[in-house]
């Protein structure tokens, strides 16, 4: 819980704080983008909340946040942002909210699927919260967890639990440690279920993978995201863990691969026609060239 006597000198005035215990995620300038700013290194307040819309915003970054770096007035009511979640982005497709601290408040999604096409798909791991997972047996529970890499587990075991769902992995990331069902050779690319296929993208760790469903959404962990200014495709040079020529030929493996949005768990959101997208790849690959020269 944030604590106002360690808010952050560089917050407005108002109802809304960020504390000092803020590790930089980003979540909440991507939920609030009108309230939270980067005033370098950490977020704040930029402007307080105007109106219910901005609130509710405000109230689903502070739920997301996975420190407890937000505060806000006792006045304003938490079950605002705790009901937002899980948010649908698009039809079927469900951003989660309840960011944890030990994935550095990546992204996790819950995309709904028909039970005859493998069932609902929850794509990393949010944290264990009691009205997130009774929103997801609201929406039918959870059949497969799809976990990119070693760095965004949080609490999978908790979800694989309640739920009873398989959990799929590489080896490469130590998923046969974690007690993974479905482990992932290193390199493999595997069908799921249909319509819905791993692809092994080495790069940011050893065993990377991401997720296709439908050729439309590409679940990309860290390995690729959208750019927070100017648009268009980034891959992060200064969070490789492993190689940097590896993630640039897994990138150019995903030119062969048709998808129009792209869904991070650290980076915005991208969403573009194919043939833009296919593009906006290009220059991204062309980028990370030139950062390997």
């Amino acid at each position: 819980m944030a604590r106002p006597e360690d808010r952050l000198p560089q917050n407005a005035a108002g109802d809304f704080f960020v504390d000092r215990s803020c590790i930089d995620c980003d979540a909440c300038r991507q939920i609030a983008p009108r309230t939270f700013r980067n005033h370098g290194g950490q977020s704040s307040v930029g402007r307080q909340p105007g109106g219910p819309e901005e609130i509710r915003r405000a109230m689903m970054a502070l739920v997301a946040c996975p420190t407890g770096s937000i505060g806000a007035a006792a006045s304003i009511e938490r079950r605002i942002g705790t009901e937002a979640f899980p948010e649908e982005v698009a039809p079927g497709l469900f951003y989660c909210g309840f960011t944890a601290k030990s994935s550095f408040g990546a992204w996790s999604y819950l995309l709904r699927r028909p039970e005859d096409r493998g069932g609902n798909i929850l794509v990393d791991s949010p944290r264990f919260a009691p009205p997130l997972v009774r929103a997801f047996e609201a929406l039918g529970g959870i059949r497969t967890m799809f976990l990119t890499h070693r760095d965004d587990v949080a609490d999978h075991e908790k979800f694989a639990r309640r739920f009873g769902c398989r959990r799929v992995m590489s080896a490469g990331d130590g998923a046969q440690r974690l007690g993974i069902e479905l482990v992932l050779a290193e390199g493999e690319d595997r069908e799921l279920a249909p319509g819905v296929v791993a692809i092994s993208t080495p790069g940011h760790t050893r065993g990377h993978t991401v997720l296709l469903a439908d050729d439309r959404y590409l679940f990309s962990g860290d390995h690729l995201a959208g750019a927070a200014r100017g648009g268009g495709l980034v891959a992060f040079h200064g969070a490789c863990w492993f190689s940097w020529t590896e993630q640039i030929r897994s990138m150019e493996k995903l030119r062969r691969r048709d998808f129009e949005w792209v869904l991070p768990g650290h980076g915005r959101i991208r969403r573009s026609p194919r043939s833009r997208m296919r593009r906006e790849l290009d220059l991204c690959i062309a980028r990370m060239k030139e950062l390997a020269d």
